[in-house]
């Protein structure tokens, strides 16, 4: 038995008494829903991932239906998961899918990575699972789990050493149950190969690691290099009417929280009255303008210190011309829309101040 053959057979029986074989997205095997949910997992744990998989899914049951969705419905349903610009690929992927593969995900991992936000791993993970196509993955579990093994130094963020990860992943990868094993080896490292306290004793692959054998295990996979983040900071309008709803502003496409709906932000508010303009024609006069404790919000890219500022404007001064761009949301009665984490966090403190 060739080492290929021998490890892949010793994940896949480990796998067979140990793999998680009843998660949601594993209840009906298809490349959509094998699709969401690898696109979710992205950067996210899956238990937080789980309920958001079956909410969305019972709102958009297959590619056509999110497809012909709304962007705004989409973003609603991704509402708290982080890295919209997931979601926002995610229902591109589904049109293109729909206006240019007859609904059908094309059958390989060439055609897979033409979709919006589908990398190689993703789409070896559709492949493989749900379409049997013998393709190796390396999301962030197998490069954990590879790392280790065979005790590849550097970040895996690095080039040369994401090149020499996908050539021992490719060459391990079996040519039978592929499927089984891009789970198993999810598997391995999410339950067993973890980023701290791995369980060592419980790894069918511990009497082949070279971390183990040496007892560096927490050098691999190398760390990324640590930079200082820059700050920004902004503050946050609660605008209230005398219907007592609050004005929200649709983000650009683009950038953070892009198509979501926010708060109008200005960058140097003034304390006492202020006029903020929504559009070349709308002006809306604020009183009793009330700052809020300061808090921070990280990105990966930056932190951001944002200063919620509640005030109060009358409806009677204005006309949103541009729905698309400006809304009237009512706190008692909430529109389905994608709002960003710190804008749902403060309309729970806006609507209980009230």
């Amino acid at each position: 038995m060739s080492l290929e053959t021998s490890f892949s057979t010793t994940v896949l029986n480990w796998f067979d008494q140990h793999g998680r074989k009843q998660l949601p997205w594993q209840e009906t095997i298809t490349p959509y829903r094998v699709w969401v949910s690898e696109i979710m997992l992205q950067q996210t744990q899956v238990a937080t991932v789980i309920p958001y998989f079956q909410r969305f899914m019972r709102r958009f049951c297959d590619v056509a239906t999110l497809a012909s969705a709304e962007e705004d419905d989409v973003l609603h349903y991704w509402s708290g998961l982080g890295y919209y610009s997931r979601a926002r690929n995610l229902h591109k992927a589904a049109k293109q899918i729909v206006s240019e593969f007859n609904g059908q995900f094309p059958p390989s991992v060439q055609a897979l990575v033409t979709l919006p936000g589908i990398g190689l791993s993703t789409a070896g993970a559709i492949a493989s699972i749900s379409m049997g196509i013998r393709a190796p993955i390396l999301d962030g579990n197998v490069k954990r789990v590879l790392s280790r093994v065979k005790a590849i130094p550097g970040w895996p963020g690095k080039s040369s050493v994401t090149k020499k990860l996908w050539a021992i992943a490719d060459e391990l990868t079996p040519d039978t149950r592929t499927g089984d094993y891009t789970q198993a080896m999810m598997d391995l490292g999410a339950m067993v190969c973890t980023r701290t306290n791995p369980l060592c004793s419980a790894c069918p692959l511990v009497e082949d690691c070279l971390a183990n054998q040496a007892g560096n295990q927490a050098q691999y996979p190398g760390r990324k290099p640590k930079k200082t983040l820059p700050e920004k900071s902004v503050s946050m309008l609660m605008i209230i009417n005398e219907q007592g709803e609050t004005l929200l502003q649709k983000r650009p496409s683009t950038g953070v929280w892009g198509g979501l709906w926010s708060f109008p932000e200005t960058s140097a508010p003034d304390k006492g009255a202020m006029t903020i303009d929504t559009a070349v024609t709308i002006k809306l006069p604020l009183r009793q303008l009330e700052h809020w404790r300061p808090f921070r919000h990280t990105f990966s890219h930056y932190h951001l210190d944002i200063t919620p500022i509640k005030a109060f404007s009358s409806k009677a001064h204005v006309r949103l011309d541009d729905a698309r761009k400006w809304r009237w949301y009512q706190l008692e009665n909430p529109l389905e829309l994608g709002l960003a984490a710190p804008v749902t966090r403060l309309m729970k403190k806006l609507k209980a101040s009230l």
